[in-house]
């Protein structure tokens, strides 16, 4: 690996423009590197001389950059910069640019899954979940709220205390889920299909998820679990993390109808007019992460 696109999105996280330091980080790995910023046109071509995909931005900019290129099979490497950044959380990437190309210098890779949706117009691919209920609905709200607060979605102590309001009043919806020869059916607060170990502003549901292990981890939180899951978000404003103990399923395929008017793919929004019907389906090895050595290990000794 010599060359890199960095793809790279100013506005996300906080403080100076990091676009030097960027790529004087790369340079002083030995990289050469073309840019684009996400707010430019034009952002998406590619050099025909690139060898590998650095996304320099939060979980949005990784989506947009993998969903682009994802035909391309360029290993990707992650400089996360978001507020949340759950992939790169799940893929323990962290520390300064320049540490975190340093570790690309073995050239590990981390095996991603992706999930194929099927019967949904607006969408055909998530990266770190898709699902039904509270959160979706969190999502909503803080679109609205951002209209009169444009910095609110970078606070996330914010934004957990709106999803602490939502958990306290939402109203559970009846939803059945097939997966292989299995049915199960219930009332519920939130269903999530997941791919990495957090979803939303840290939400630690599945925390030893694997999203290179060949299946989704598939959360249901019932009515009876309303005060749990409230509770843990509590403990997270308070600036404490705990443990909660929700029903977790294993899947690659699998059916869902869901009777409500929420749903999310990723960070992305949609408002069902209709009893949704979506078939979801495990797409092995759909990307590949540059990662560190540690990381790296860790997954060969899975």
């Amino acid at each position: 690996m010599k060359f890199a696109q960095l793809i790279h999105n100013p506005l996300a996280g906080e403080g100076s423009d990091l676009t030097n330091e960027l790529i004087n980080a790369l340079h002083d790995a030995g990289y050469e590197c073309s840019y684009s910023s996400t707010k430019e046109e034009g952002w998406e071509k590619l050099s025909s001389a690139v060898d590998f995909i650095v996304v320099a931005g939060g979980d949005g900019t990784v989506r947009k950059t993998a969903l682009e290129f994802m035909d391309k099979r360029l290993p990707i490497g992650v400089i996360p910069i978001g507020t949340a950044n759950n992939i790169a959380k799940t893929l323990h990437i962290e520390g300064t640019p320049s540490e975190i190309i340093s570790g690309w210098k073995d050239g590990n890779r981390k095996k991603f899954d992706v999930g194929r949706i099927y019967n949904l117009s607006e969408e055909k691919f998530f990266f770190e979940g898709l699902g039904f209920g509270i959160f979706p609905q969190l999502i909503q709200e803080m679109k609205k709220q951002k209209q009169d607060n444009p910095t609110i979605q970078k606070d996330i102590r914010a934004v957990w205390e709106t999803l602490h309001d939502i958990i306290l009043k939402y109203n559970a919806h009846a939803c059945t889920l097939k997966i292989d020869e299995a049915e199960y059916s219930g009332k519920y607060l939130m269903v999530e299909i997941m791919n990495t170990r957090l979803i939303g502003p840290n939400l630690h549901l599945v925390p030893m998820a694997d999203p290179g292990d060949g299946v989704f981890e598939v959360v249901l939180i019932t009515e009876s679990q309303r005060e749990e899951f409230a509770q843990y978000v509590l403990d997270k404003i308070m600036g404490k993390e705990s443990q909660p103990f929700f029903n977790i399923l294993k899947a690659r395929k699998l059916d869902v109808f869901w009777e409500g008017k929420h749903m999310h793919v990723d960070d992305a929004y949609i408002k069902l007019e209709k009893r949704a019907e979506i078939r979801i389906e495990l797409q092995p090895d759909g990307l590949q992460f540059l990662v560190g050595t540690e990381t790296a290990t860790t997954d060969e000794q899975r």
